[in-house]
Order: structure tokens, then C-alpha cells, then sequence
């Protein structure tokens, strides 16, 4: 599966773990590994995305805090004083190496406007085009729950969507994907190279965030699929490897490698996918299975068999087939109790499909 990066930039991923101390405040050491790794990427010809963690972290000690806040006021005044600090030793990083850098702060909905999404892919190629290493973090100072992707792998999968990237890497605290919980397996062992549809990714998608950051395992898991449903290769390694970057663009043996899928979905699609949450779900017969897995079609009424969940028009559902298999997800054209009574019925009778098929995502069957 593995091989190098062509084409396009390469999108590095850093979580707060690898940035910061414990107790909060910046790590010298963890900032300079991975801005000395970035930097060589750009030396040697390649363009660099770097999305950042660590702002809300780098912010605790200036406000007298030794954890995390819970609540989001909290977590907007911590980002808003560190996300300074945090870009002025990228700044100065960059600068001794002759390369700048520069801030942009992203939101869940550039994906759900299609002005937004261009604006913000025409802001990334001409930084990138000026030579310019974007540094991204999501905007956590004004950003309310609705816009939130809540975590930095899935911000980074929305980067390497946005700007075509040649490679995903997202660069943790472990040595990539295991096979089980080492705390309590002793038996895990590194997960050299998967797919993204593989079930093993479901069975290791567990664990909770560390001190300092919101994402996990299954966070990672998730915009890997993501970025792979973006045709985006991605490479799960050790942050504390200094050579792990080149080592992963030049398609070396490092970490966990995330075989994409052959051909990418629209920014919409993936919007749809990935970043409206479900709101409840949609079962169908074999026939409605067939039909979308296979045709392409729409999700008509006449192939419901139940509904769950209470959703209104617009909102996402899942699709789901026989014993839980999710087949599909899209966004239905009517509420929960319209759908139960359309279940059925044919779509001249129900006023039409419940979802069309072109605000329907297929996963499989």
C-alpha cells in the first residue's frame, strides 16, 4: 500500500500532547521538532500545511490555570491568549530557517458554504503559492458549538480536502495505531498499513483525550476515513521521531499507513459525511440497499422500514440495513414522523424522495 507523497502539499497534523507540557505552557523542544521536520519538508521543494494544536494549553499559565477548562468561555479565553504565543515560536522557528509562516483560523462551516470553501482554498493557494507555510487551528476564541469540528484531526482532513493534498500526516504520542490498549494489552502491536473501510480501525477507534488535548484514537481513526474519503493517503506516527516526517513522505516504514479510497467526494458530500452529526436513523429494505449501494439511486419512501431518532427536515441521518450495517448517510427532506408515515408508500403519494441522491453519501454495503 505504502508509497510516496505526489502531487500536491503535505498536511502535518500535531496534537497538544506532543506540544506541551503536562501541566500546560509550551514545550521548546516539542514546537522545535516539529518546526525543524516541517522546514525540511519545505527546503526540499514540497509544500507544508501545518495544523497546530496547543494554543488553548499554551494560554493555562498566562491565565494562572493548571487544566483544561471545561466550559467554552473558558476554552475561548485560553485559546485567545495562547494562540499568540503559540504562532510566535512558529514565527521564530521559521524565521531562522528563512521560511514564514502564517495564521489561519478555520471553522466546521467552511465546508457547508460553497463561498466560504473557496475563499478559504484560494486564501491556501496563494499562501502556499508565496511560499508560505500555512499554520491552521481552528478558531476557538469565537466558534460556537454548532460550527465546532471539536478537534484538530478532523480540522487537518478538512485542510488536505481543501487543498489537495498529496498526504495526511498526523503526528501523535504513540507509534501509530496499535492493535489494543498497551495500558492493559500486552500483547498490542503496531498497525503497519490498513484501509479505511477495514473493521480493525472500528475495534481500536476507543480511548479518551490526554490532559492537554480533545482528540484520541478515535479521532485520528475518523479523519483518517475522512481524509481518505477524500482520496487523501494518511500516516498515523511518533512526534517524537525526528526524522518521522520525511520518513512518511518518502512512503518509509513508519507508523500507521491509511489506504484512501480510489476516488474523492465533493466538499459538500464530504460536509454531509463528516461534519454534520447524525441525527437519527433511516432503515431500509434489500431493495433500497441495492438500489443506492449499487444504482446510485435515491432513498425513496416505498423502501423504508423504520425510522429512529426524531429529526427534522434538513438533518442528517444515518442509513442503515438489515442488522445495524450502515450502508449511507444524507440529509432528509423531511422530519422523523414524516418519514414513519411515508414508510412504504410510493414517492408520488409520500411528495417525493426522502433523501435525493445528491445529498446522499454511499459507504458501502
Amino acid at each position: 500500500m505504502r508509497r510516496p507523497a505526489a502531487g500536491g502539499p503535505i498536511v502535518v497534523k500535531i496534537g497538544s500532547s506532543s506540544l506541551t507540557h503536562p501541566s500546560g505552557g509550551l514545550s521548546d523542544d516539542g514546537v522545535a521538532l516539529v518546526a525543524a521536520q516541517v522546514a525540511s519538508i519545505r527546503d526540499g521543494g514540497r509544500q507544508v500545511v501545518l495544523v497546530s494544536s496547543g494554543a488553548v494549553a499554551a494560554g493555562l499559565p498566562a491565565l494562572g490555570l493548571d487544566s483544561r477548562p471545561v466550559d467554552i468561555p473558558g476554552l475561548q479565553a485560553a485559546a485567545a491568549v495562547g494562540q499568540g504565543r503559540l504562532m510566535e515560536r512558529y514565527t521564530a522557528l521559521f524565521a531562522a530557517r528563512d521560511l514564514v509562516c502564517g495564521q489561519v483560523l478555520l471553522t466546521r462551516d467552511v465546508l457547508a458554504q460553497r463561498e466560504q470553501y473557496l475563499h478559504a482554498r484560494n486564501a491556501f493557494m496563494r499562501l502556499l503559492n508565496l511560499g508560505v507555510i500555512p499554520v491552521v487551528n481552528e478558531n476557538d476564541t469565537v466558534v460556537v458549538d454548532e460550527l465546532r469540528l471539536g478537534d484538530n484531526d478532523r480540522l487537518a482532513a478538512v485542510v488536505a480536502h481543501l487543498v489537495g493534498a498529496a498526504m495526511l500526516v498526523i503526528l501523535t504520542d504513540t507509534p501509530g495505531l496499535l492493535s489494543g490498549d498497551p495500558r492493559f494489552d500486552d500483547s498490542a502491536a503496531l498497525i503497519d498499513a490498513v484501509r479505511h473501510t477495514d473493521g480493525v480501525l472500528d475495534q481500536v477507534a476507543v480511548g479518551g483525550s490526554g490532559p492537554m488535548g480533545s482528540g484520541g484514537v478515535g479521532t485520528k481513526i475518523a479523519a483518517a476515513r475522512m481524509a481518505a474519503w477524500s482520496g487523501v493517503p494518511t500516516v498515523i506516527a511518533p512526534a517524537g521521531d525526528p526524522g518521522v516526517l520525511m520518513a512518511a513522505v518518502s512512503g518509509g516504514q513508519v507508523g500507521t499507513w491509511v489506504e484512501p479510497h480510489p476516488s474523492g467526494l465533493s466538499a459538500r458530500k464530504l460536509w454531509i459525511a463528516f461534519g454534520l452529526p447524525s441525527s437519527g436513523t433511516v432503515v431500509v429494505d434489500s431493495g433500497a440497499a441495492r438500489a443506492i449501494v449499487a444504482r446510485g439511486r435515491s432513498l425513496l419512501p416505498a423502501g423504508v422500514t423504520a425510522v429512529e431518532g426524531d429529526f427534522a427536515a434538513g438533518a442528517a441521518v444515518e442509513v442503515r440495513y438489515l442488522a445495524g450495517t450502515l450502508i449511507a448517510k444524507g440529509r432528509s427532506r423531511f422530519t422523523a414522523a414524516e418519514v414513519r408515515a411515508a414508510a412504504g408508500r410510493h414517492s408520488d403519494e409520500a411528495g417525493g424522495e426522502v433523501i435525493h441522491r445528491d445529498d446522499l453519501v454511499v459507504f458501502g454495503g
